[in-house]
């Protein structure tokens, strides 16, 4: 077995994990190049093969398997930098993205705007065709008006096209002689169907999943062809899989087929990697990158996944991984406005200048910038040594934000510090808090290159008693795409009740969805024994307007009427632990049948074979640091550690810093770290 590589592309740096046959793992960072994403790929390819002796084409010629997390798709959303799409949908109905699911505002915000819709109005186009909830055709499809509806988006200079008709989930026969006659009159212009895309009844869920699909489509099949040409350029022969936003991978031609699985796709893999570094129940993932904080949960040891995540105004129609963001990045940006509050974010200084101290022609004062002054990050060792930072140009940005506030530059420093901390625990607590969980009953795993620095405020704000560092914090992220599954999530509508269940035609709907698992799977390479599949059903109380989401697990793939008690009761309960009520005697209907395919990679799991030395001797300091202490209003000397010198089992105490190739700790008073099998950092909080 050669190299498995991971390369996941962040707002600031390019994160690159390396295992080699050994399970042995190297982190590698290059800066990443926006609008050229590709380049920063080979860029920190490049530098990997540095670190290994190898010249760049042995390298990759070395290299089984390439995974990557992209944010194009991501990126192409937030900034609304989509293509122009075209909307087909049946006639009287043109307005089901502008009246979504009337979404409900505060009470007293009788101000607000409706939000435009996502299609605009003069890009939305209405056929004549009509099928029933039963899949009977009532009206057949006019053929001239999708021949008149490609001709107008013709003229418009549309780049891509979304059909959603009515039950065209029960009843696929419109939408796809739709297709056909649309690649005949617009050749080269991508069709996205929305039974294909998102099979939901639910209709502007499934075509708001179709036009963002469509929007995204020529942007992310453009990256992927090019990021495919710069790889073959260098010569690599080995596979290449791309995160998905539902915690796992998918082959090329796949994501190519459904781009909108693509979206956030990288934030979902730093949960994954903490489902394999921790054993804990409860976990709280926080990765502070040079852009964003992203956090997310898990429960029971459990990935949350959320079925209505949101895009600006409109959802995204699709099941993903629950990752939250706020604005809060080694690059964000400190400015005071006229009242002179202090504000930290959202907006960054990105790669391009980057902080200050980076000396690439940045001059705003960054939160990087703050923990330099502040004496947390050493400028001479920041990436290892590999990159050198001034102290004098992040005085010099702090300026600007201490002399409006009267504060000296290190008081000003701290004050940028411990803003971005209190906006990093406020949106912890909006995953934690919000939703009924007690954060202190959880323990947090650390991602990203910047949050071991405000951890230790962060938990002290929030009681945690226990966090973890792991060795490649850094690109937590990158782990999780390293020892992730292949992954899909299929769905199949049939609507039936606890009073009239029809078996059968679920065992039927179960086992087309087994089917094309099981041909997704093969197709990926992932042999028989190495796939699973988890079953899931969508089910309410008559009367109810929202589904709720409950596993099951049927008898070789198929459901009897034996069954039917078993199901009732699950949801059930699954109702009483999400809304604290349940309604034994009421009829319970069920909507939507899931499946999701995981198929186990070879090798994913051969890092558990590297664990670090044990901790010989007592443990050597590798120095004195002079860090600003708030408390005592001036600095104060504390020890640094390498992190590369502590083998397993050995403990250091806070207040002390703990430096890694790629990242920084800081550690608290009352702050106890013990060093785990795989080097990872583990703190205790007396």
């Amino acid at each position: 077995m050669g190299y498995q590589v991971c390369i996941d592309i962040g707002g600031t740096f390019t994160d690159c994990l390396v295992s080699d046959k050994n399970g042995e793992i190297s982190i590698f960072k290059s800066p990443t190049t926006p609008g050229e994403f590709e380049k920063g790929f080979i860029n920190v390819l490049n530098v990997a093969a540095e670190g290994y002796g190898l010249a760049p084409d042995t390298f990759l010629k070395d290299i089984d398997l390439i995974v990557h997390g992209s944010t194009v798709s991501t990126n192409a959303l937030v900034e609304k930098k989509t293509v122009k799409v075209g909307l087909v949908l049946t006639a009287g109905h043109q307005d089901i993205l502008v009246l979504r699911e009337g979404p409900r505002k505060g009470a007293f915000q009788w101000k607000l705007d409706y939000p435009e819709p996502y299609v605009p109005r003069h890009l939305t186009r209405t056929v004549t065709e009509r099928i029933d909830a039963r899949g009977r055709i009532l009206t057949s499809l006019v053929e001239e008006d999708v021949v008149r509806a490609a001709a107008d988006f013709r003229a418009s200079g549309v780049e891509a096209v979304a059909v959603g008709l009515l039950w065209s989930v029960v009843n696929s026969q419109h939408e796809l002689k739709a297709r056909e006659i649309l690649e005949r009159e617009l050749p080269g212009i991508p069709v996205t169907l929305s039974h294909e895309i998102n099979p939901m009844p639910r209709e502007y869920k499934r075509v708001i999943t179709a036009a963002i699909d469509a929007s995204i489509n020529p942007i992310v099949r453009t990256y992927i062809e090019r990021l495919k040409m710069a790889l073959d350029e260098a010569h690599f022969a080995g596979e290449l899989l791309l995160a998905n936003c539902v915690g796992g991978m998918m082959p090329v031609p796949e994501m190519i087929r459904k781009p909108i699985y693509s979206v956030m796709s990288g934030p979902t893999l730093a949960p994954m990697a903490a489902l394999a570094l921790s054993s804990e129940p409860d976990i709280i993932v926080g990765d502070m990158g040079g852009t964003t904080f992203d956090v997310s949960a898990l429960r029971s040891h459990q990935i949350i996944v959320t079925p209505d995540s949101m895009i600006h105004d409109d959802s995204l129609g699709i099941p993903k991984v629950d990752v939250r963001s706020v604005g809060a990045g080694g690059g964000s940006i400190a400015s005071v406005d006229a009242g002179g509050m202090l504000h930290v974010g959202p907006h960054s200084a990105g790669a391009r200048p980057g902080p200050a101290c980076y000396q690439r022609g940045g001059t705003k004062p960054t939160v990087t910038d703050a923990n330099v002054v502040l004496g947390i990050i050493d400028p001479d060792y920041f990436l290892g040594g590999k990159m050198t930072l001034s102290r004098e140009l992040a005085e010099r940005a702090l300026a600007g934000v201490a002399a409006p506030l009267g504060l000296s530059i290190e008081e000003a420093a701290f004050a940028i510090y411990t803003t971005s901390n209190h906006n990093m625990v406020a949106a912890i607590e909006e995953i934690t808090v919000r939703e009924g969980i007690n954060p202190r009953d959880s323990f947090f795993v650390c991602g990203g290159g910047a949050t071991a620095i405000h951890i230790a405020e962060m938990a002290d704000i929030l009681g945690l008693k226990r966090y973890m560092i792991p060795r490649f914090m850094a690109g937590l992220s990158a782990f999780g795409g390293l020892i992730s599954d292949i992954r899909r999530e299929d769905t199949a509508v049939l609507l039936t009740s606890s009073e009239a269940f029809d078996a059968e035609g679920i065992t039927d709907a179960l086992g087309g969805l087994l089917k094309a698992g099981r041909q997704f799977l093969a197709e990926a390479g992932v042999s028989r024994e190495n796939q699973r599949f988890e079953f899931a059903f969508l089910g309410r109380y008559e009367y109810q307007s929202f589904e709720i989401e409950v596993p099951f697990t049927p008898k070789d793939g198929a459901i009897t009427t034996s069954q039917l008690q078993r199901l009732i009761e699950d949801f059930h309960r699954m109702h009483e632990r999400i809304y604290s009520i349940r309604s034994d005697g009421d009829v319970v209907e069920f909507t939507g049948w899931k499946l999701r395919s995981i198929g186990k990679r070879d090798g994913q799991d051969v890092w558990l074979n590297h664990k670090v030395p044990p901790q010989v001797g007592p443990v050597a300091g590798a120095g004195i640091r002079s860090v600003y202490s708030h408390s005592l209003g001036r600095r104060e000397d504390i020890p640094v550690y390498k992190l590369s010198s502590l083998g397993s089992g050995a403990s250091v105490d806070g207040p002390c810093v703990i430096d890694a190739d790629t990242f920084t700790a800081f550690l608290k008073k009352s702050h106890h770290a013990a060093i785990d099998d795989y080097g990872n950092v583990v703190v205790t909080v007396d």
